[in-house]
């Protein structure tokens, strides 16, 4: 397997900034439009890009895949992240939602030994705990403040590291563009399919804005929103592409950290388009979270090495 440290990081770190737009966008149309709505619309634009980035790499023929299963239960995978991360967004600040989901370097680094043979000792463990002490400072259990669609993005975290982990596993035998074809495929036949099985099963109404998102019917969006989505057809191929990458070419003990950078841009998205200030609580749940995250990496790799 190939390691290149550098080039991961820089990939991961321009993956997580080309979604952190995707995120504003999808949390601005998400008052008005169905999420299997946005994401079918997202999914055909993105599926010429990632077509011509196939041929590109490794050719059509590629698609074809041995690896066919693993490719599907991959791309299912992160078709569920991504229904759950996305669902949040209606009902968190773009912040806390945000944050929340990166518990992910924590999730990555505890199955990156059961997954992939890369050691763990118990002060990595100790590391995850600390990290579940920020969740619960963020979460606030108990204090009447607690929202339940926090625990659609720690729901998927848990996927997406479950996702990446497969993606480093047989990143030397699939190229980053067949992954990231195949994952937009089920996106485009995923989202299609439940909104079929939502509208025949007549859930097109329901009062917490995280499943109205889910539930509600496909409308006509205007010419302004109908380009945003687009544009995320056009983010989502290319941070695909950048994200599976990043953990082909490292190891995911050393990119995974820089998963981190995308808390710079949520609170700033927020404040700028949605008048969005971070709570206290956010803040301080966000900072345990990456320090436990860093600590954890950090005593990862070193074993590792």
């Amino acid at each position: 397997m190939t390691h290149n440290p550098t080039l991961g990081v820089v990939y991961l770190c321009l993956g997580v900034f080309v979604f952190s737009l995707q995120d504003a966008i999808i949390k601005q149309v998400s008052g008005a439009y169905a999420l299997t709505e946005v994401v079918f619309i997202r999914s055909c634009v993105a599926g010429p890009i990632l077509l011509f980035l196939v041929q590109r790499e490794a050719g059509w023929r590629s698609i074809f895949a041995s690896r066919l299963g693993t490719l599907t239960l991959r791309a299912l995978i992160m078709f569920g992240a991504y229904t759950a991360y996305y669902m949040a967004f209606p009902a968190l600040p773009l912040a806390d939602a945000v944050a929340l989901y990166f518990t992910v370097p924590l999730l990555v680094t505890a199955l990156a030994g059961p997954l992939l043979g890369e050691r763990t000792g118990p002060g990595v463990w100790a590391a995850v705990l600390l990290g579940f002490v920020g969740v619960m400072v963020m979460l606030q259990p108990g204090s009447g403040l607690f929202e339940p669609a926090a625990l659609l993005s720690l729901l998927a975290a848990a996927l997406y590291g479950v996702a990446m982990l497969m993606a480093r596993k047989f990143g030397s035998s699939l190229s980053a563009s067949v992954m990231a074809f195949y994952q937009n495929a089920v996106f485009l036949f995923g989202s299609a399919l439940l909104a079929l099985v939502l509208y025949w099963g007549d859930w097109v109404q329901a009062s917490h804005p995280s499943l109205s998102f889910l539930v509600r019917p496909w409308v006509l969006p205007s010419i302004i929103d109908a380009l945003l989505i687009a544009a995320c057809g056009v983010v989502a191929a290319t941070g695909m592409m950048f994200l599976t990458s990043a953990y082909r070419v490292a190891r995911a003990s050393t990119v995974t950290p820089f998963e981190y950078t995308g808390i710079l841009w949520a609170p700033l998205w927020g404040f700028l388009f949605f008048s969005e200030v971070p709570r206290v609580t956010t803040m301080a749940g966000a900072l345990v979270i990456v320090l436990a995250g860093l600590l954890a990496l950090r005593m990862a790799k070193t074993k590792f090495d």
